[in-house]
């Protein structure tokens, strides 16, 4: 064909990556790349603190999960409270013998003033459900000082933007790098974002609806059998925890991304991930045990058997490669196989 250079064959074309450009050229799209991935960054950050409380309310779901979950949990210990204060905690017990057989699901109980035979009498009357089922009576968000609010609401913009950003700063990225690659490695990486995307999304969500409200739940009550109280805590440490908390776990799940790459190459098998898994389990305890905010041993576990779940998957799939490329090779060195 006569637009196609000399010497050259259409399947080289096909390999081969996109137009070749001089340095200047190449620092130019360099240049562009960062001018839309930090604009789409800042506009991104502006509509998340133009939205701030919407997204506080989302932030706060879990502690709301986690709250409700406390309250439908039986407890060993009946309250007494006139209004909204709580007056004693007795232990159950203690009122066992002067409790109705009824009452065994009953947590507390509501000072009402009665008059009985002219005389004013406080009688306690049953409350069911608990009296606290509510976010607040389970961890109070406050602010402590004049800046914690200018503080949160750009912890806010910024995680928010991030996250909220991150497509369009992938396709402008994308734009950027993907010229420059071969057919098949194009094809390669695309496919490697879309499934990146996907477990990094699945991993945000697991974290959101799963691990927080049971990091949540054991903090409350290991502090409470510390004999501390754990009602209150600050909203911006709040939202540094649960960002950070669902960022690290939706990366944490681009394990299968590494390790299959790392396959492809040729640095890893099957055989070699079977012999490592006693090596890994040490080492994945030990990486949650950094990245896990609360530090604590519920979610450090909670957060290494999904991740040690991707792992074993991700042996399962080196292993049907290698089997895969063992049947292909098998039916090529067959003397009747179809060219």
């Amino acid at each position: 064909m006569a637009n196609q250079p000399e010497g050259v064959q259409p399947e080289a074309q096909e390999t081969e990556g996109g137009p070749v450009k001089t340095f200047l050229e190449h620092l130019e799209d360099l240049r562009w790349t960062l001018i839309k991935v930090i604009t789409t960054l800042a506009v991104a950050m502006v509509v998340c603190l133009i939205g701030g409380n919407y997204l506080v309310r989302f932030l706060t779901y879990p502690l709301r999960a986690a709250a409700h979950l406390a309250a439908r949990k039986p407890r060993d210990t009946v309250a007494v409270h006139w209004g909204t204060n709580v007056i004693v905690q007795f232990p159950r017990t203690n009122l066992a013998p002067v409790l109705p057989p009824h009452a065994t699901n009953i947590h507390a109980f509501t000072v009402e003033p009665k008059t009985v035979n002219g005389e004013i009498v406080l009688t306690l009357r049953p409350e069911e459900p608990p009296f606290a089922s509510d976010a607040d009576s389970f961890v109070v968000l406050k602010n402590y000082s004049p800046v914690s609010a200018f503080m949160v609401a750009i912890k806010l913009a910024l995680y928010g933007g991030l996250v909220l950003a991150l497509p369009l700063m992938l396709y402008f990225i994308g734009q950027f790098v993907l010229p420059a690659l071969k057919v098949k490695e194009k094809e390669f990486v695309l496919r490697s974002i879309g499934i990146g995307a996907f477990l990094f999304l699945l991993g945000m969500a697991f974290c959101y609806f799963a691990m927080l409200q049971v990091a949540f739940t054991a903090t409350v009550e290991f502090s409470n059998w510390l004999g501390f109280s754990a009602d209150e805590w600050r909203a911006e440490d709040y939202i540094s925890f649960v960002c950070i908390f669902m960022l690290v776990m939706g990366l944490s799940f681009e394990l299968p991304i590494l390790i299959l790459a790392l396959v492809k190459v040729g640095l890893l098998d099957y055989r070699k991930l079977n012999s490592f898994r006693a090596y890994w389990i040490v080492l994945e305890l030990v990486i949650c045990g950094f990245l896990t905010p609360s530090g604590d041993p519920f979610t450090m576990f909670l957060m290494a058997i999904p991740i040690h779940a991707l792992y074993e998957i991700s042996t399962g799939i080196a292993w049907y490669w290698h089997w895969r490329d063992r049947k292909r090779a098998a039916v090529g060195d067959a003397p009747d196989a179809p060219s």
